[in-house]
């Protein structure tokens, strides 16, 4: 009887040392011994190959870490990323925009990445864009000062595109990458090009449709007007410069007739007449260059036309790449991120994929300096990010309800049924009014 007590005994004893060293695994955190960090990020169908094949070789380099990749849809990232911090089920990496960095610091979602960046020997911030380190700062008060809580993934100049081909089919000079179109200049191309070429009275090549949400913001920008005055908290919407560039924009369709309209873009979307040629003038990211370089068609880049300032300009976009504050594996998360942002190897790899322009200003030069690879005048993206390249509105407040606003209630005016300066007028008092929730939202969180 006693034997057989002491044999249970022994037993549960061995049974109690397996579930312990499984539970700690020797602070693994997987079944297979190794330390599991998972990756939340999104993006189209190339940069998932690119950056999953990125991830496999840390794991090469790091054969005691595991990394799950958790790939989500563009449009629903940030609704699933929001729901696994409200539900304590943060992935230990992930992409995040700049314009979250202050809720996401001020909440305790982000882990202080400082000491994992700065005097590390594997990681040059004097080579990465002061710009996009910048973006993922914040001290507290203002964001793109103090600690960092980020590294920019990227940066994704939003550069216009133009079909080489077409213009020399129609025997239209080339455009000046150095000087920009007028609008006026830019109008008239545009109708030189627009045509139709079947006969059945209606135009099937058109000059340009631009995306109101992503391609206004250069022509108020070079018009002298924005959406926000000098200390993030006013709204001037209703500024005349304003409302002459919205009004410019939406006379490309109304009065110009070189953009489809809404019934046309429902047949065939300016996407897809751009990249069946149908169209002379359409806007490029960097994330655009794997899929447009299998175009019927040469393209290249070239600045955005300007308006009253003489100034082009344009955005630039990014996404962070952070890590959890409540990681297991702080040291490991941080390598993870450091590798697919600042190191040369993981680097070469994503831009070779053709998904982004290099983070490492040496790489840059000489990526944008090769002619042999589309678009020919890369140089544009750099020329955009050391120049007249400006961040969105939203990325400056504590949320974006105020600036989603503008576009939500916009059809009318791009439809010519209500004006420019009628909108604007309307508009401003209410995206106001949002403004100053989040002023005071943002003051609460840091109490």
């Amino acid at each position: 009887m006693f034997k057989k007590k002491l044999w249970v005994t022994s037993m549960l004893i061995m049974l109690v040392s397996a579930l312990v060293l499984a539970g700690c695994g020797g602070n693994s955190g997987s079944s297979s011994g190794k330390k599991e960090l998972t990756f939340m990020f999104r993006g189209g169908t190339d940069e998932q190959k690119a950056y999953q094949a990125v991830v496999k070789k840390f794991e090469e380099k790091h054969p005691d870490v595991k990394v799950k990749i958790i790939v989500t849809a563009a449009d629903q990232y940030a609704t699933k990323l929001r729901a696994a911090i409200t539900g304590n089920s943060m992935p230990d990496v992930f992409y995040f925009a700049p314009g979250d960095l202050k809720a996401y610091v001020n909440s305790k979602v982000l882990m202080n990445l400082t000491p994992y960046v700065e005097n590390n020997k594997d990681v040059d911030l004097n080579n990465i864009w002061k710009y996009g380190v910048d973006l993922y700062r914040y001290d507290g008060q203002m964001a793109g000062k103090g600690d960092i809580y980020g590294m920019p993934k990227d940066l994704g100049p939003f550069a216009l595109g133009y079909n080489k081909t077409l213009f020399e089919k129609e025997g239209i000079p080339l455009p000046d990458p150095k000087k920009p179109y007028t609008w006026e200049q830019f109008i008239k191309v545009n109708q030189q090009v627009t045509k139709d070429t079947n006969g059945d009275g209606k135009p099937d090549v058109f000059g340009t449709g631009f995306n109101v949400q992503w391609a206004l913001q250069s022509f108020v920008w070079s018009n002298g007007g924005d959406w926000l005055d000098a200390s993030k908290t006013k709204v001037t919407i209703d500024d005349p410069k304003f409302a002459e560039a919205l009004q410019f924009f939406a006379d490309m369709q109304n009065k110009y007739k070189i953009t489809p309209s809404i019934e046309e873009s429902q047949t065939l979307d300016t996407y897809q007449r751009w990249m069946k040629g149908e169209m002379a003038f359409f806007p490029v990211g960097p994330w655009d260059m794997s899929t447009f370089e299998k175009l019927p068609f040469d393209y290249d880049l070239i600045p955005y036309p300007v308006g009253s300032t003489g100034k082009p300009a344009t955005w630039i976009g990014s996404l962070g790449i952070g890590v959890s504050s409540k990681t297991k594996y702080p040291k490991e998360a941080a390598e993870l991120v450091n590798y697919l942002t600042a190191s040369k190897e993981g680097m070469q790899q994503l831009v070779d994929a053709k998904v982004q322009i290099p983070n490492l200003l040496d790489m840059a030069k000489t990526w944008a300096s090769d002619k042999s690879t589309k678009p020919a005048n890369k140089q544009e993206f750099i020329n955009i990010i050391d120049d007249y390249g400006r961040a969105l509105p939203a990325n400056y407040t504590y949320n974006s309800e105020w600036y989603d606003l503008f576009f939500t209630d916009i059809q009318p005016v791009l439809d010519g049924k209500m004006t420019a300066a009628d909108y604007v007028k309307q508009q401003q008092p209410k995206m106001q009014k949002l403004l100053d929730k989040a002023v005071e939202q943002e003051n609460r969180s840091k109490k």
